[in-house]
């Protein structure tokens, strides 16, 4: 159906400013959907509803229920960039890309607004409140760890007392030598904001002029024969030594630089970074993103760097990325600002040392991302509430225990292969995965519809010929039919309203409308059809329902392609073999079961590995060596 802009949204777009600024679309409830930034706010929001231009799907949808657009006139580009940031993580629009605000990592935080500044763990980050936050850091347990090793080197306060000085007597810290005691007047408050800012410095990696001024403290010490004090020192100088050796040397020509790098597939995108500081490899975070469907990693770097920064005191001299963005100088001066003044740049290495690193991250990133869907098959919480998400979007009258799917795989009309995939409680149950080679379109052309039905018909015939049976089965053996008399919870269908339309009728055919749920999956958009709903449903998109289906539907499809290559492959090895003088329909299953069903294995095997294989005389190896 083509799209026509809405009289009121041409006005509107006619009376647009050429200015810099921030414009806020929204639906027909008034609620906002998505937030943008422009510097000719007259140009960029044009674009959107121009016949010819090549939107992404994600845009086109997202064009379909703009019904009011408001704009928000800034003095700079800079100042758009600002602003869109701080209204996306406001009003959280569903069509932006969004940087999950991840709150498992824990950082140190110092009181450095304090006369006497204290050292914390905490998970939330506040730029605003005048404390120093290091990290984050992959668990609690190594920020504990981390402290306890430098707290010997700086023995910082970790009470409640009001620090005067005066105190009578000091707490059982100080006779362990965990707490320098202020509190009595053992350090001032300058001597004490000094060992503080050396603590700081090991943190943020900087540690070299720390280890000297210490060193150095330690030889004056055993000079004077003051050994209590040199041992106390060296002891400062293992646990830096200590944190230290656990930062990576990057390049001694390295300063304070972040890289930057994205892993994403269809359903998941996560960016990791990596933070360099002096020369030297200190951490790394990773972050999962949203709403990134259809966009460009340059779209997804760039709204990254917006949000992610804008809560960072901590901005390095260099921000390295993998590809270009688009607002990078506006970002560079908006980042610059953040500095003092002091500048920011942006960079894309396409080799050299800047390169590996950038390769590195990527590494980094690719395996988080695959940890993390891992994570989510394992985690039977979220199987359970994908399941009950399910259940209530689709209406269903149970919970979808037993889900099947069924795609179709074909090349121009031969070696056409259906699959069922059948899904147990969340995970895949691999031994009920099923195909069906499709007969009844095999010469006919492609004719994915005829072919669901054909799928459909035989899995439920099964069930028809089965359900009344009583269960025989040998001792120590499966009783392979239990697959096919037992019905799904849902049939689940890769398709939209047509595939869905089959599905329909082959149930009708065999009486069992009422008894198994059925619904299609599109992939355009990830819609969801139900029978006799001309409206599609549409889950939100990072809800663990639909990547469950999502999850399902691109099994089936893989499981498909791989039983459709496999077939086409084993039509081709048997037309080239049945080529060869003095091979038959034994001795061409015999070499095909040898070696695996690879044309490429027969292909590339010696004469002397042909003829191993039962029926193949050296004349028939080099004649099948010479046909292949």
């Amino acid at each position: 159906m083509t799209y026509e802009t809405p009289e009121h949204i041409r006005n509107l777009l006619r009376s647009l400013p050429l200015k810099p600024g921030c414009y806020l679309m929204k639906d027909e409830t008034g609620k906002i959907i998505y937030v943008g930034k422009a510097k000719a706010l007259k140009n960029r929001v044009t674009s959107y509803f121009t016949k010819h231009a090549d939107h992404t799907p994600k845009t086109l949808k997202m064009r379909s229920l703009v019904s009011d657009i408001e704009i928000i006139i800034t003095e700079s580009e800079v100042q758009a960039l600002i602003l869109e940031e701080t209204l996306i993580k406001q009003h959280k629009p569903r069509y932006n890309i969004m940087m999950k605000d991840d709150t498992r990592y824990p950082y140190i935080r110092v009181t450095w607004g304090e006369a006497f500044p204290k050292v914390e763990t905490t998970r939330r980050v506040n730029p605003k409140d005048g404390n120093r936050y290091f990290g984050p850091y992959a668990a609690m347990w190594a920020v504990q760890n981390t402290l306890r090793v430098l707290r010997k080197a700086f023995p910082y306060l970790t009470c409640d007392r009001t620090i005067t000085g005066n105190d009578p007597r000091s707490c059982l810290f100080d006779d362990i030598g965990l707490c320098c005691a202020p509190c009595i007047g053992k350090v001032n408050q300058a001597q004490y904001r000094a060992m503080i800012q050396d603590f700081m410095d090991v943190l943020s990696g900087r540690s070299e002029g720390v280890m000297s001024r210490i060193q150095h403290e330690m030889g004056v010490a055993a000079e004077n024969l003051q050994f209590e004090r040199a041992a106390v020192l060296r002891d400062q100088v293992k646990a830096i030594e200590y944190i230290t050796q656990r930062h990576r040397a990057v390049s001694p020509t390295m300063t304070d630089h972040d890289v930057i790098a994205i892993a994403r597939d269809d359903k998941a995108a996560l960016v990791q970074i990596m933070f360099i500081r002096n020369g030297k490899l200190i951490g790394s975070d990773s972050r999962s993103l949203e709403h990134f469907e259809g966009e460009s990693e340059s779209e997804m770097l760039e709204q990254f760097m917006t949000q992610f920064y804008s809560t960072k005191q901590d901005v390095p001299r260099e921000i390295i990325l993998p590809n270009e963005v688009e607002e990078a100088r506006i970002i560079e001066r908006w980042l610059s600002d953040k500095r003092s003044g002091a500048k920011v740049t942006i960079t894309v290495p396409k080799r050299g040392n800047k390169a590996d690193l950038v390769g590195m991250a990527q590494e980094n990133a690719t395996e988080a991302l695959r940890m993390m869907k891992a994570q989510w098959e394992a985690d039977t919480t979220k199987q359970e509430q994908a399941l009950a998400e399910l259940q209530t979007a689709l209406n269903l009258p149970t919970v979808p225990n037993r889900i099947e799917c069924y795609d179709i795989s074909t090349t121009q009309g031969t070696a056409i292969i259906a699959s069922r995939v059948t899904f147990v409680r969340g995970t895949p149950a691999k031994g009920e995965y099923r195909k069906f080679n499709i007969r009844t379109v095999e010469h006919d052309g492609p004719d994915d519809f005829q072919s669901m039905r054909e799928a459909l018909t035989r899995r439920f015939v099964r069930y028809e010929s089965l359900k009344d049976q009583p269960v025989v089965t040998q001792p120590g053996k499966e009783d392979r039919d239990a697959t096919w008399r037992v019905l799904p919870d849902l049939l689940l269908i890769d398709g939209g309203k047509g595939q869905l339309g089959v599905a329909v009728e082959v149930l009708a055919a065999f009486g069992l409308t009422d008894k198994v749920p059925v619904a299609s999956l599109a992939k355009q958009f990830e819609e969801i059809f139900l029978p006799g709903q001309s409206q599609s449903i549409i889950l939100p998109r990072q809800s663990q329902g639909l990547y469950l289906v999502q999850r399902i539907r691109d099994e089936a499809h893989r499981f498909a392609i791989t039983a459709h290559r496999n077939k086409r492959d084993k039509a081709g090895m048997a037309s080239l073999l049945d080529s060869v003088p003095g091979v038959g329909p034994s001795k061409r299953k015999a070499l095909m079961q040898a070696f695996d069903h690879s044309i490429n294995a027969i292909r590339n095997a010696s004469v002397e590995e042909l003829t191993k294989v039962k029926g193949i005389t050296p004349k028939i190896a080099e004649q099948i060596k010479a046909v292949l």
